[in-house]
């Protein structure tokens, strides 16, 4: 990432007042909570992980209070009962942590959810970006939002107001 930083720099640095490049930013998080229909996926994928998460935590709770019991009862139990019980809790941990990856994992069905409900809006704003730097000639156009490497930004450039009216959004 710094390379490419570098090159954008070097080609910057390097480029004369007669061959300048034009260059813009926008604000990506600014575009994306301005789209009411992004604000109503992000609420349901919001409700969707908050119940799995609940779900989760209750079967937590549950292997919890089998140990706890197994716990009190272990000087009762038989070798064969404190094995099948230890087995019991442990099949219940390997099934809760694969129920986590499921749900929450990186080919989770989060991330598929998101993938659905998200990825089809930033595909519009992109394709409004693309439309917008090739119709007004932009050489560059750079993401406030996800770029640490903007230490200073002159407002004049910032473009994100005009890719929300090319959406339609005021």
């Amino acid at each position: 990432m710094k390379k490419l930083i570098m090159f954008f720099v070097a080609v910057l640095i390097g480029t004369t007042a007669a061959d300048a490049q034009k260059i813009a930013y926008v604000d990506m998080d600014y575009i994306l909570k301005a789209i009411p229909a992004y604000q109503r996926a992000q609420k349901q994928l919001d409700e969707v992980s908050a119940t799995w998460q609940k779900d989760i935590e209750t079967k937590m709770a549950d292997v919890s209070k089998m140990y706890n019991a197994f716990q009190s009862e272990q000087v009762l139990l038989t070798e064969q009962l404190k094995q099948q019980r230890m087995t019991a809790i442990e099949n219940k941990e390997k099934e809760i942590k694969q129920l986590q990856k499921d749900k929450f994992g990186p080919n989770g069905e989060l991330f598929k959810k998101r993938q659905e409900l998200i990825k089809p809006i930033q595909d519009q704003v992109y394709n409004e970006i693309q439309k917008m730097a090739t119709e007004k000639k932009y050489d560059f156009i750079f993401d406030k939002a996800n770029g640490p490497y903007m230490l200073y930004t002159n407002p004049l450039y910032d473009k994100s107001d005009e890719i929300l009216q090319g959406l339609g959004i005021k």
